[in-house]
């Protein structure tokens, strides 16, 4: 059974169009037909229609962090160490609990797929849960509910540092995080796997190293190996990686190997493609190149970028030098793809006091980068596509009088008004399907800061 969804206007990929017609059937597109208005029987959309958002930077557990990590300043080492006090709190049912509610919140400001990069395996003190993977199966679980399709970009983590004398061993929170050796955890990755295929069409299972900080230098390889030996070109397991989010990592790195992050990767032959390098921030000319060179992602984080006074990451100098971009909203301090795409542009004209860097069709792009999290079929409104779209609405008081063509440079996630991810619909008139959302979130994170 077909199901015609009518737009006054539309993000095409060859550009807007007007009055077009999208027919669903099984979940994609079999038609797409322009200047063609609403007829009986279709389900009309309000406003702009954009492809459904592609989130590829989450940390789903962050989301408690939000509105707590402001007081006397610090810095990024200060807000991790808030950031493991979670951590060291949550267990597959209160994490279930809290990646549902905020998986949905992503879904009303219009994210159809998520990259989910994923740490906290184990349980306190690094103890084995029956399920090794009961924390992702929380994940898994929890995409299913708020109704998006969900990467989960596994994370090896062994180390709990760099200096120039070496790496550090784990400690405290981290324990929770490491699996020993990049060897054990590609078992408990591949036992995940199995466990998933064909049971959960909503899932892809990639693989990330967590930072050059955090996985030794003759580790890299194995990862990136066994992550793509799984992906056999297929584009369906991404490999990401946090790339020179902090100048003291490319310190480190250069103390202990003389090498830039980038420059080490390189050496072990871990770009490439299918690499998303995240944030993306201290790069210098000759990393730059390398990304480039290997056309790799980089996926920004802007909102979280500034919020952790990251700093601004060289999106054009990366794009003119052949690698693509995407957008993450990571620690979730605001959950806005919109906003991500805008603050994109906004970040390059600080820094370079020009105005139009990026086009709005290329922070759409950025914007709906599905292919980055390993959903090439996804992303556009064309035929044979998943039947993902987002309609925004253009008469709110941040829209009207809006040129559509530019609505990402006047909305907001609060202007999102209808979800459909698969031809299912999760958002309807700004409702999800769960209900009150903020609820959720509520009861989800209050207990996690019942004792502080």
């Amino acid at each position: 059974m077909s199901t015609t969804w009518a737009a006054s206007a539309a993000h095409l990929p060859g550009g807007l169009a007007r009055d077009v017609r999208l027919t669903v059937e099984g979940g994609r597109f079999v038609a797409v037909e322009t200047g063609r208005p609403a007829e009986p029987g279709d389900h009309r959309l309000p406003g702009v229609v954009l492809p459904g958002l592609a989130n590829a930077h989450s940390h789903a557990f962050h989301r408690a962090l939000r509105g707590r990590t402001h007081g006397g300043g610090g810095t990024f080492w200060t807000w991790r160490e808030g950031m493991y006090a979670v951590s060291a709190r949550l267990d597959p049912s209160s994490y279930l609990a809290l990646a549902r509610a905020a998986y949905a919140e992503m879904a009303l400001a219009g994210v159809t797929a998520v990259g989910e990069f994923h740490y906290l395996h184990h349980g306190p003190g690094g103890a084995r849960y029956m399920d090794p993977n009961a924390m992702g199966a929380a994940l898994v679980q929890a995409a299913a509910d708020a109704g998006i399709r969900l990467t989960l970009l596994d994370t090896c983590y062994l180390t709990g540092g760099l200096g120039a004398d070496g790496y550090r061993e784990l400690e405290g929170p981290q324990l929770r995080f490491g699996d020993g050796d990049a060897t054990a955890w590609a078992l408990r990755v591949e036992d995940l796997r199995d466990h998933l295929d064909g049971g959960a069409a909503h899932v892809r299972v990639g693989g990330a190293i967590h930072s050059v900080r955090a996985v030794p230098r003759d580790q890299l390889a194995t990862v990136a190996d066994t992550v793509r030996a799984r992906g056999a070109g297929a584009g369906q397991a991404p490999l990401h990686i946090h790339l020179s989010e902090q100048p003291a990592e490319n310190e480190a790195c250069l103390a202990a190997h003389g090498r830039t992050p980038t420059g080490l990767l390189a050496d072990e032959g871990v770009l490439g493609p299918d690499l998303s390098a995240v944030h993306a921030t201290h790069l210098t000319d000759e990393d730059v190149a390398l990304l480039g060179g290997a056309r790799s992602w980089a996926c920004f984080c802007p909102t979280t970028e500034r919020d952790l006074a990251d700093g601004i990451g060289p999106a054009v100098a990366l794009r003119e030098a052949g690698a693509r971009i995407s957008l993450g909203s990571d620690q979730h301090a605001v959950v806005d793809l919109i906003e991500e795409a805008r603050a994109l542009e906004m970040h390059e004209r600080l820094a370079t006091l020009q105005r139009g860097r990026i086009a709005p069709a290329d922070l759409l792009a950025a914007a709906t980068a599905h292919e980055s999290i390993g959903w090439a079929d996804a992303g556009r409104l064309e035929v044979g596509a998943r039947a993902d779209l987002v309609a925004v609405r253009d008469d709110t008081v941040r829209t009207a009088g809006a040129d559509p063509d530019q609505i990402l440079l006047a909305a907001t996630a609060a202007d999102v008004d209808t979800v459909v991810v698969d031809g299912q619909v999760v958002v309807e008139a700004g409702r999800h399907r769960l209900g009150d959302v903020g609820r959720l979130l509520h009861d989800a994170i209050t207990p996690l800061w019942k004792d502080s």
